[in-house]
């Protein structure tokens, strides 16, 4: 067993939220220092090396930092180490993302790309991780069986039960048509494909295995039998998120508000004021508590008078993720900024940074993107090569911390026409729903500036540009059903999902629980959100889980079987 006064120490090259794991390591009462010499290494009794993003920018910061030598010694003198996400893929031989930059070389194999011919990619959201081999006498990495985790990622080992994989090859995880392997134990290496710091309970109680117990699979425990690719089972699950908008009411506090059509405001008859449902921090915990899969929080205060390294925001996700260990995205403001005496000037991948180093895990880009996406049109009609010069805030963040930490946030609107030749070359649908004057047909216009602009720009042409451009999943919102209870546009959805190979969140205009399993069995899509029926209790987290998991849709359900942390 482990002792209590053990050195503790995480490896960070650079990646994105490594804060989240340092709360989930303090939240189990434990202490864990950054690795920032190589004599740190010789101090260290265990290592946890957590990644995100690129492969390759992986195994060039280590190597920069001279660290890769040392780590390679450290896992040769058998000290226990786990590897999370990218810092699990290092350790292999190397990747096809990044070719002609070689891994670890710990363990045999290859990182390929998901195919995304029959689905969407990356693989986001919560899945199971199968042991595959029967196993021995040594104590075990806690994971659960049937328990699912949070996978986010584009690049995985694919599992086949062949070579040397069954020596080293601990669980193994299906998405769609590809099995993966979903972490990796031999002698004291350990590492996971998944965020346990991520995965809730589970992934806490996880980490508590590691921490507080020798995890050593011996030789002679390692069984040549293992199960078969085919015998791994899809277990992934459709993502409940729950998404507050944050902003100053008149009194300069920040409260979680909702619009209605975006409108944040009571009626003058009622006082006009900013409609306040409840502190930022304290209602994402609640939403937490109650299974909400992942939290979004949407800025909507500009806080144009504030420096950037005070943006109230950055303390909010400090704070959430002291106490919630599912994934945050943070919109709102993500954007090349300039500080209020105008001395210093945030590039937006270095404002994504803040947000990632303050708890967050992914960015939302709104009226951003739309400019971007415009010039990307521009130089697709212009015949400029190459299309992605790198000038975006999607593409700088995307390959820093990898597509999967960049949300695109569309906010669309409805203009009716009456015919498709109307519509200025822009694509339209022919709608169920007709226009004021019986119109048939529509095309969705999208806006910026918290919809108070239209631009001469569909959503179809943005969300494509978008996913060339880099990024990992849309957020789709509908400024017509905004707040009306009244169902998805299930016509806008589906027209999205059918555009785009990257997962697609539904939102705005969820009253019920039906309305759930009709996006997701219609349109086909990966996420559902809503805010103002969460925040008013109208509509519990868990009844809409109940409700499909009882429709027949797999979503990961707070149970009492998990493993406690």
């Amino acid at each position: 067993m482990a002792t209590n006064n053990q050195k503790l120490y995480l490896l960070d090259y650079g990646a994105g939220n490594v804060r989240s794991l340092l709360n989930a390591v303090e939240k189990l009462g434990h202490s864990i220092e950054y690795i920032t010499s190589i004599s740190d290494f010789d101090k260290a009794d265990k290592i946890i090396f957590p990644g995100v993003g690129a492969f390759g920018y992986a195994m060039k910061a280590l190597t920069e930092k001279g660290f890769v030598e040392p780590l390679k010694a450290f896992i040769a003198s058998g000290k226990p180490i786990m590897g999370i996400c990218v810092g699990m893929q290092v350790m292999l031989e190397g990747s096809d993302e990044s070719p002609d930059e070689p891994g670890l070389g710990i363990f045999e194999g290859r990182v390929k790309h998901f195919d995304n011919t029959a689905k969407a990619v990356p693989h986001m959201g919560w899945n199971s991780a199968q042991v595959v081999h029967a196993g021995g006498s040594d104590i075990a990495p806690c994971i659960g069986k049937d328990t699912r985790y949070y996978f986010v990622h584009s690049y995985g080992v694919p599992f086949t039960a062949e070579g040397a994989q069954p020596q080293f090859v601990h669980t193994a995880t299906r998405y769609g048509d590809e099995a993966i392997v979903s972490s990796v134990w031999k002698g004291s290496v350990f590492g996971t494909q998944f965020h346990p710091e991520k995965s809730g309970a589970a992934g806490l109680a996880l980490l508590r295995s590691f921490i507080e117990t020798d995890l050593i699979r011996h030789q002679s425990s390692q069984s040549d039998s293992v199960l078969a690719p085919r015998e791994i089972r899809d277990t992934l699950s459709v993502r409940v998120i729950a998404c507050l908008d944050v902003r100053a009411n008149d009194q300069g506090d920040l409260v979680v508000t909702k619009g209605d059509q975006y409108d944040v405001r009571v009626s003058a008859s009622e006082g006009g004021h900013v409609r306040n449902l409840g502190k930022p921090v304290d209602l994402a915990k609640r939403y937490y508590d109650e299974g909400a899969d992942e939290i979004a929080f949407l800025n909507i205060t500009s806080f144009r008078n504030t420096p950037f390294k005070d943006t109230p925001m950055l303390e909010v996700l400090r704070q959430a993720s002291r106490c919630i260990f599912v994934p945050l995205t943070i919109g709102g403001g993500v954007r090349d900024i300039t500080d209020p005496d105008g001395e210093h000037t945030w590039p937006a991948v270095s404002v994504a940074g803040e947000y990632f180093r303050s708890g967050a895990d992914k960015v939302s880009i709104g009226s951003d993107a739309v400019y971007a996406a415009e010039r990307y049109w521009t130089r697709v009609v212009e015949g400029q090569v190459p299309l992605l010069d790198g000038s975006t805030a999607i593409e700088q963040i995307a390959e820093r911390y990898g597509r999967q930490a960049v949300v695109i946030s569309v906010d669309p609107r409805r203009v009716y026409v009456a015919s498709p030749e109307d519509a200025a070359g822009h694509h339209t649908i022919k709608t169920a729903t007709r226009g004021p004057n019986g119109e048939q047909y529509c095309w969705y216009q999208c806006t910026v500036k918290g919809g108070r602009e239209g631009r001469d720009t569909d959503v179809r042409q943005l969300v494509t540009a978008c996913a060339a451009l880099g990024a990992g999943e849309i957020l789709l919102n509908c400024m017509d059903r905004d707040g009306t209870n009244s169902g998805y546009d299930l016509e806008l959805v589906a027209d999205v999902k059918a555009a785009v190979s990257i997962p697609v969140i539904a939102s705005s205009g969820a009253g019920k629980p039906e309305h759930f399993s009709e996006v997701v069995d219609k349109a086909g899509v990966e996420a559902v959100l809503a805010a103002g029926i969460f925040h008013r209790r109208e509509v519990p987290i868990s009844a809409v889980k109940e409700h499909l998991s009882e429709h027949g849709t797999p979503v990961r359900l707070m149970s009492s079987s998990s493993p406690a942390p």
